[in-house]
């Protein structure tokens, strides 16, 4: 059975320029070592997908043969220009002089990705006191293959609400715990999280998934403990030591 427009499902994938047979990126860890294109600081999981949907999306192309699987299909999917990262555009190709990139300037080399003007673009060549800027996407004009692997489909509502926090808070999966009833769902914010930077933001994300793929849902909350540091270590303090205990004991 193929998946209808808004539908969430669960997929792994490997992407590949065709052309050269450059990867460059995956959703797999193991790939990502094999492929020496591995972070440390990146959640390695399966892509959340919304089908036809902005909220959780894919390049266009793959989006739409992703439309006409089903769980459990594995298979490569190529995906052109046109709906992928674009055709390339001479004209997004700048001479800039080198001196705008400030203290930057000395340390730039070809190939590197910096920000002019609030945009980013890749150096393709430095000389002259110049510096040629591709404003183009990195991979614009070229066809990329996805060898993906449909995991599932997330159907419930406590798989789709599952699904959308694995994939919004940067903590491990077996940090994340809700409690789901008829008509609301209790989140727990991790402890490591709840001094993070943009945990409003992602509060706010969540809602909003959680209620346009739940819209029977009527309350969202979000359950924050906060520990007393100070009273935890005097606690710790007055603790006997095994020592002590032996003393006490004679």
């Amino acid at each position: 059975m193929t998946f209808d427009k808004g539908s969430l499902i669960l997929v792994d994938y490997t992407a590949k320029v065709k052309d050269s047979e450059e990867v460059f990126d995956t959703t797999l860890e193991e790939d990502a070592k094999k492929y020496s294109i591995h972070e440390q600081n990146v959640k390695y999981q399966p892509k959340l997908v919304s089908i036809g949907e902005v909220s959780y999306p894919v390049l266009k192309g793959l989006d739409e043969a992703l439309a006409k699987t089903s769980a459990g299909e594995k298979l490569t999917v190529e995906v052109t220009p046109d709906k992928g990262f674009g055709e390339r555009d001479s004209g997004k190709v700048r001479m800039i002089p080198i001196r705008k990139l400030g203290e930057d300037a000395e340390k730039v080399s070809v190939g590197d990705t910096i920000e002019v003007d609030n945009k980013r673009g890749i150096i393709r060549f430095i000389g002259s006191g110049r510096v040629q800027v591709d404003y183009n996407h990195r991979y614009a004009g070229k066809t990329i293959l996805f060898d993906v692997n449909v995991l599932k489909s997330l159907d419930a509502p406590k798989d789709k609400i599952d699904g959308i926090l694995k994939n919004r808070l940067p903590v491990e999966d077996s940090k994340i715990s809700f409690d789901l009833n008829e008509k609301e769902v209790n989140i727990t914010v991790p402890e490591e999280i709840l001094r993070a930077d943009g945990l409003q933001i992602m509060k706010h994300f969540i809602q909003l998934d959680i209620f346009k793929f739940v819209p029977t849902l009527e309350k969202v909350n979000f359950v924050e403990t906060h520990v007393n540091k100070t009273q935890e270590k005097k606690s710790n303090s007055k603790e006997k030591t095994p020592e002590e205990k032996m003393l006490k004991l004679s």
